[in-house]
């Protein structure tokens, strides 16, 4: 069965840089792209997800939220959370939902570390 990942953030240039560096990791994987939480709640409703990269800032509903209703949905997927914003706060509420933290700007070391990791 393929993995599908989930790859959530309104800046179209980020969303083809993550699914470029998955591609070539997991070229079996099934990228999943959203450009808002809602999208992603919407594409996720009949598919299962095994690992999620979520920009924090977002128009709507933030990474932070969506996180948390993925997680409620899809307990056993790896999620990290993509941010520029690396605040205490942010890095907190992050670990209480037990979901990664990755800062931009986004590498593929970064994108790989979180994959394997």
């Amino acid at each position: 069965m393929a993995e599908n990942i989930l790859v959530v953030d309104d800046s179209r240039v980020s969303r083809m840089l993550i699914r470029t560096i998955i591609a070539q990791a997991k070229p079996e994987a099934s990228v999943i792209e959203a450009s808002n939480a809602e999208e992603a709640l919407q594409k996720t409703e009949q598919t299962s997800i095994s690992l999620a990269t979520l920009d924090l800032n977002m128009p709507g509903m933030d990474g932070l939220l969506l996180a948390s209703k993925l997680v409620e949905r899809f307990p056993a997927a790896k999620i990290g959370l993509l941010t520029a914003n690396i605040q205490d706060t942010v890095r907190q509420r992050a670990q209480a939902l037990g979901i990664g933290f990755i800062s931009k700007p986004i590498t593929e070391e970064k994108i790989l570390n979180f994959i394997n990791g």
